[in-house]
């Protein structure tokens, strides 16, 4: 099963090393990861993608806690939460028509385009992971030339929030 952690973490050299090597240590796999500074100067947030049985998370969760730069850790997936993730496609549209097509893609998916040459266009959507694998199936007619995700950001829904 899927599991998102969100850890309040602090903003110090080798801290994301330090998850990272948990993980790795234990043969426990991140699908995605992001970290960024938090609006507290000394903390960063970072927001972890895994998969395992609800046991294998609760291992996970409690040696994460047991780091030291780790100051408060909160399991999305264990209630009500929303998703993001940013994804930048570049893609080939060399004709008006495929352009004019691409844009009406654009609409329907809410994308934003950001970057147009005569051969390319470059797009911008921000999403669920579900719904930027929808987008890209949906290209069948295009070639994409290059892809960047931003992995998953996630936040809890209502009055649960992660902060010290």
């Amino acid at each position: 099963m899927r599991h998102i952690i969100s850890i309040l973490i602090e903003n110090e050299a080798g801290a994301l090393s330090r998850v990272a090597g948990l993980f790795s240590a234990r043969g426990y796999n991140i699908e995605s990861l992001t970290v960024a500074p938090t609006e507290d100067s000394s903390l960063s947030r970072m927001t972890i993608v895994t998969t395992g049985t609800d046991r294998v998370i609760e291992q996970i969760t409690k040696q994460l806690n047991k780091l030291i730069d780790v100051v408060k850790l909160l399991e999305l997936t264990d209630g009500p939460y929303i998703e993001r993730e940013m994804m930048l496609l570049k893609v080939e549209a060399t004709t008006e028509e495929s352009q004019q097509q691409l844009r009406r893609l654009l609409d329907v998916f809410e994308g934003h385009l950001i970057d147009h040459t005569s051969t390319t266009m470059t797009i911008q959507l921000t999403e669920t992971g579900e719904q930027l694998d929808s987008f890209i199936a949906a290209l069948t007619d295009y070639e994409i030339l290059e892809t960047v995700r931003s992995g998953l950001s996630g936040i809890a829904r209502g009055d649960k929030y992660l902060k010290i």
